[in-house]
């Protein structure tokens, strides 16, 4: 199998007018977009998204026969490397999460009427939506520990629970909800998925929680984390998405190319706090030259290349693997780039803030917002922890205990098996001496 660093020239093209069209028309709206309300945004995106539609990159993580490009992930996440210098971009190519991702699901385990009544209204952009799994009272990392239930009542299922960090859940219209519908099965066969609409009785959004990369209060914007409580919330049987107990299979699957994703997209963050260290380096004078004349700063320059560079390729590779054997295959490839480009995007900021001194700590740059948001990186879609032991876990499946518990490598034991071994070639050495 071919591994091929180059990407075709039509492509390449696309994907410079895409650099050119998010720098000139998305990057002006970051400073205002909190002012624009959601809907102020909406109208501002709106011809945005026309343009991107005429140019066929709409909604491209999805197959063409919904609506997508039907690309693979090696071109998304080209694409998206792009888009995530700004975190509104995806709002303009139809591919902002948590829509790619619930878009995806629909679109793999969706029936076709949910499909007709959710999916495609999603990728048109004429509804929003959440996923609403995470608890505040179980652990994030480990979700079969989900508490919420789902109990069969006739043609019906009653929801019960507690969420938060459903991310848009304050703006969605509808929300996916990981509920476990059999608490005695196998862990990884309890919770199964529902599609709720957010009007539904009982459905109550409680509050969009204030974080480190949204510290203020607020509720109903774009980007919102929302805690929720599901009391009685009944929704008829076909609001099951997939098979009962399918849940987190479907889930995992949401997840492979989400992370991908999600690692391309730091890197576009990573660059652009990059560019401001190397332009702060320029100009800046202290203590008899330029920035840029000092050791230090230049093996932070060169280590932030470094680093961002091995992320890239590890994460185009963890593509390239998915597009051509699939999201298992990949598994080991996803888990390392999760949190070695979670540490990269943090470290490579971190620099540019110390170079900028009290300029990149206040709010008149970007760094500030970007440090804030990479520390989210190392927790969400699991903490790095979790995909170390990953990691390690199937790594060390491929090695077992040597014999006698004697290394593999042991010299002494080597050296008398090499001179059992060629016991002639020294006979002859012994005898000419």
């Amino acid at each position: 199998m071919s591994w091929d660093f180059s990407t075709d020239p039509d492509y390449q093209e696309q994907l410079d007018w895409m650099a050119e069209f998010v720098r000139r028309e998305i990057w002006p709206l970051e400073t205002i977009w909190g002012e624009l309300g959601i809907e102020g945004l909406r109208r501002a995106i709106a011809p945005l998204q026309e343009e991107v539609k005429s140019r066929g990159l709409w909604a491209a993580h999805l197959p063409a026969e919904l609506g997508g490009q039907g690309m693979g992930q090696v071109k998304l996440g080209l694409m998206h490397e792009i888009l995530g210098t700004s975190p509104i971009a995806p709002l303009a190519f139809g591919n902002a999460a948590p829509d790619s991702g619930n878009s995806e699901i629909l679109a793999l385990s969706g029936t076709p009427e949910q499909k007709e009544r959710w999916l495609y209204p999603l990728l048109a952009g004429d509804l929003r939506s959440a996923f609403s799994m995470t608890e505040p009272h179980t652990a994030g990392s480990d979700p079969t520990q989900l508490r919420t239930r789902a109990l069969r009542d006739g043609d019906e299922w009653v929801i019960d629970g507690h969420k938060w960090f459903s991310s848009n859940g304050s703006i969605a219209d509808f929300l996916i909800v990981m509920a476990v519908t059999n608490p005695d099965a196998r862990p990884s066969q309890r919770a199964s998925m529902f599609i709720v609409p957010a009007d539904t009785p009982g459905v109550e959004i409680v509050r969009d929680v204030p974080t480190m990369e949204h510290p203020s209060e607020h509720y109903g914007g774009y980007g919102g984390h929302s805690e929720i409580l599901y009391n009685g919330v009944r929704v008829p049987g076909d609001a099951l998405l997939g098979g009962e107990g399918e849940g987190f299979v479907i889930a995992q699957h949401r997840l492979g190319p989400g992370r991908i994703h999600h690692c391309m997209r730091w890197l576009g963050v990573a660059r652009r706090a990059f560019d401001m260290m190397c332009e702060r380096a320029t100009y800046r004078y202290a203590h008899g030259s330029l920035l840029s004349e000092k050791q230090t700063v230049q093996n932070w320059i060169a280590d932030s290349a470094a680093e961002m560079q091995a992320a890239r390729l590890m994460t185009l590779h963890a593509a390239w693997v998915m597009d051509a054997e699939g999201a298992r295959a990949a598994r080991t490839d996803i888990a390392l780039i999760k949190f070695y480009g979670a540490k990269v995007l943090h470290d490579v900021i971190d620099r540019a803030i110390q170079l900028h001194g009290s300029l990149g700590y206040s709010t008149d740059l970007p760094l500030e917002q970007m440090y804030r948001f990479a520390r989210a990186a190392r927790i969400y879609d699991g903490p790095d922890e979790v995909h170390r032991q990953s990691v390690a876990r199937q790594i060390l499946g491929g090695y077992e205990p040597p014999a006698g518990e004697i290394p593999t490598e042991h010299l002494p034991t080597r050296r008398r098996q090499a001179r059992e071994r060629f016991s002639h070639l020294l006979e002859a050495v012994t005898a000419n001496d």
